[in-house]
């Protein structure tokens, strides 16, 4: 049987005609895009997993029909190809395109197609004597952050990653979860082994006591958002939980999501420690929600996600408003789950499994409803959009392969034509 499906509200985001674009071989182009500043300062989000119709689910739910999301509320968009050397990407491949700008297999962090090292934002930004940040909602070494610091070839390699953080690039604002990857086995650190939320957590070092190693390069190490807080400006590692910075259960089996830290106190710790360098920063900021929880099949989480990925947006966009050399972009790395949205009396009657709707989810504002519905529950290979505002943001025009935003960051910066 042929399904039904019909977006109540769904549409593209507009693309910005801020730049003369021309069309070749079917792509839409920004034609003479050059920045007219050099951006000083780079806060780069990630909502994982988050497509153009999670974005129009998070806005229906949040700000209504006619409103708008802080990620939307910026005067650049565009959109971007997502595959890897094959036809669907995973986080590490894709967050390699976007930080070093190369296409890779999955599973590689920081390394081409024939797993050879290649430089990030990251380390460009500290090679020009920024500080350096990564912010996560995840594991801190989870493949996303790992890619802007690390160079391994399977993202499995999690203690690895940590190591590299500290000896190699030297990041100086590490935040999310993940505590189990820098502590051997048998030392749980400040979280227990096998808590009652998920008796599977453990530590599980391969390269030593690694918070201490930390702790001795002068990081100070903080597990509480109280302790975050209190941090002092400087080199900082926050790790807040095990594993990932939620649990991800099946729908129904206690819906919540509430991160000890919120990504947005995370977010206004980092550039408020970051900020203090006269030559500014790159800092990279990741929702993991808004991807595990539609791997999951959860549209009310996914959404919860989604909302608190778009506070921590407008910590950023009110730091950029005072710091006008400052760029903020928006992006996800690819969509997960094939999430659609359907109306009230649109939604088909299919049964069980990732067939079956979420809903109904109120319209803010309004008496209407949506229903959200599922193809898949792993990653698919539509486009993803991205906004952008402040310094270097007309260079974010277009449809464009991932690999365009490192390009369009590095001449951001003035260093490419």
């Amino acid at each position: 049987m042929i399904r039904k499906k019909r977006s109540i509200v769904q549409a593209a985001l507009c693309l910005t005609a801020a730049a003369s674009l021309v069309i070749s071989g079917g792509i839409v182009q920004a034609k003479g895009n050059t920045a007219s500043t050099k951006a000083k300062n780079v806060i780069l989000f990630v909502g994982d997993g988050m497509g153009a119709a999670q974005r129009d689910a998070i806005r229906l739910n949040t700000v209504g029909l006619n409103g708008k999301l802080q990620m939307d509320d910026m005067p650049y968009s565009a959109f971007l190809r997502t595959h890897s050397t094959v036809a669907v990407t995973d986080s590490a491949a894709a967050g390699t395109a976007i930080a070093s700008g190369v296409k890779t297999y999955n599973g590689a962090v920081g390394v081409d197609a024939n797993k050879k090292p290649v430089k990030t934002l990251l380390e460009v930004a500290k090679g020009l004597g920024k500080s350096t940040g990564l912010v996560t909602t995840s594991q801190i070494t989870d493949a996303t952050p790992a890619v802007f610091g690390s160079h391994v070839e399977d993202r499995s390699q999690q203690s690895k990653i940590a190591k590299q953080y500290l000896d190699n690039s030297k990041v100086d604002v590490l935040l999310g979860g993940g505590e189990d990857f820098w502590y051997p086995a048998g030392n749980p650190g400040k979280f227990e082994d096998h808590p009652a939320e998920d008796p599977t957590e453990e530590s599980k070092g391969t390269e030593g006591n690694l918070v201490d190693h930390a702790k001795k390069l002068g990081y100070q190490y903080v597990t509480s958002k109280e302790e975050l807080q209190k941090a002092k400006n400087g080199k900082i590692l926050g790790l807040f939980a095990n594993e990932e910075m939620f649990q991800q259960k099946p729908e129904g089996e206690g819906d919540v999501y509430n991160p000890v830290v919120p990504l947005k106190d995370m977010t206004q710790k980092a550039l408020d420690t970051l900020s203090t360098n006269k030559k500014g920063f790159f800092l990279m900021v990741e929702e993991e929600g808004t991807d595990e929880m539609a791997h999951e099949n959860n549209a009310k989480l996914t959404i919860k996600a989604g909302q608190e990925l778009d506070k921590a947006v407008g910590v950023a966009k009110e730091f950029a408003k005072k710091h006008p050399d400052t760029l903020v972009l928006v992006l996800a790395d690819h969509e997960t789950g094939g999430f659609a949205l359907e109306g009230v009396d649109d939604k088909d009657e299919s049964g069980d499994g990732i067939s079956k709707e979420d809903g109904p989810f109120s319209i803010y504002g309004s008496k209407e409803q949506f229903y959200v519905d599922w193809t898949t529950s792993g990653h698919t290979g539509v486009d993803i959009p991205l906004t952008a505002m402040g310094s270097g943001a007309e260079l974010f025009t277009g449809v464009h392969e991932n690999t365009y935003v490192h390009d369009a960051i590095l001449k951001a910066w003035g260093l490419m034509k």
